[in-house]
């Protein structure tokens, strides 16, 4: 099994995940994209910047991107002060919702 190392760097609030090298897990799955010819050039001259070839770099662009889709699933970050009114809120009793309180008060149909 294989070593994956996430780095993850939090800049201006945004927080980015940057993917090292596997070290000893092989690649046996295989992922195909179509692309214009404008397309794949400019993935192949970002690959070049980067020292990486076409799929390594689409690769490491697409994890970077779905992990950080995926923390906007599941974190998210507020000021100090923003934290506390929230704290606040959560802390507070449940409001009482006559229309709610009369929906389950109802005898089941099923």
């Amino acid at each position: 099994m294989g070593v994956h190392k996430t780095l993850s760097i939090h800049l201006f609030g945004v927080r980015r995940v940057m993917l090292q090298k596997e070290t000893t897990t092989p690649k046996d799955k295989r992922l195909s994209i179509r692309a214009t010819e404008l397309e794949k050039a400019i993935l192949a001259q970002a690959a070049r910047a980067r020292h990486m070839n076409v799929s390594q770099f689409v690769l490491q662009a697409s994890l970077e991107t779905a992990h950080t889709i995926l923390a906007d699933q599941t974190e998210f970050r507020l000021p100090p002060d923003q934290w506390e009114a929230f704290c606040q809120r959560l802390d507070e009793p449940p409001r009482a919702i006559q229309a709610l309180q009369k929906l389950f008060s109802e005898q089941e149909l099923f």
